[in-house]
């Protein structure tokens, strides 16, 4: 599966600030759709390593929790320097 784009939180469109990501667009599933972070991050822990962010390198899409407890999505680490997430379409 694939995310391949994200809808920011209102008023934060613009912003590089991955707790500010409200739902994230998955591909290649029976119902493809926008789903909420905290849906992702539950699901991701059930299931590590079966979404990917749809751009090279392509790398997994993992869960977090921030300082403050809130749970939101990542990716993993890779040359780039900021989250390949944040780089996909925005809705």
């Amino acid at each position: 599966m694939y995310a391949t784009k994200i809808k920011m939180k209102p008023g934060c469109n613009h912003s590089r600030n991955l707790l500010e990501i409200d739902s994230v667009y998955i591909e290649g599933c029976t119902n493809p759709g926008f789903f909420k972070k905290d849906v992702l991050h539950d699901f991701l822990k059930e299931n590590p390593g079966t979404i990917q962010v749809k751009i090279s390198p392509y790398p997994n899409v993992i869960s977090a929790i921030s300082s403050k407890g809130e749970k939101y999505v990542r990716s993993t680490p890779n040359d780039y320097t900021h989250d390949n997430l944040l780089d996909l379409p925005r809705e």
